[in-house]
């Protein structure tokens, strides 16, 4: 009984710990590449002093793409489990990159 428990406690714990990185770390992930594109426009996007527009910043536009990627792969990457699992696939990602492989 005592390992059943554990087992249970252990599944419990691996969806709490997805629903986190994906429940919050995705929005996290947007709003950090919100604030790098305003970032990086620079002049009335970013704060600043009143009279003293700031320079744009091409790291910032930069590290927003690179955010706003990251956001729509693990979209896209959800979107493919869901529908491989309507056609009788799974989604493997044993080697790395995502791979539709025959379910069984």
């Amino acid at each position: 009984m005592g390992g059943m428990l554990t087992a249970e406690l252990g599944t419990i714990g691996q969806v709490l710990l997805v629903s986190l990185v994906l429940g919050a770390g995705l929005p996290v992930l947007f709003a950090l590449g919100l604030r790098a594109a305003a970032w990086g426009a620079g002049g009335d996007a970013e704060r600043h002093a009143a009279g003293a527009a700031p320079a744009p910043h091409p790291l910032g536009r930069v590290l927003a793409v690179l955010c706003f990627a990251l956001v729509v792969a693990a979209v896209l990457l959800g979107i493919t489990f869901v529908v491989a699992g309507g056609f009788g696939r799974e989604l493997d990602l044993s080697h790395g990159w995502p791979a539709l492989v025959e379910a069984g």
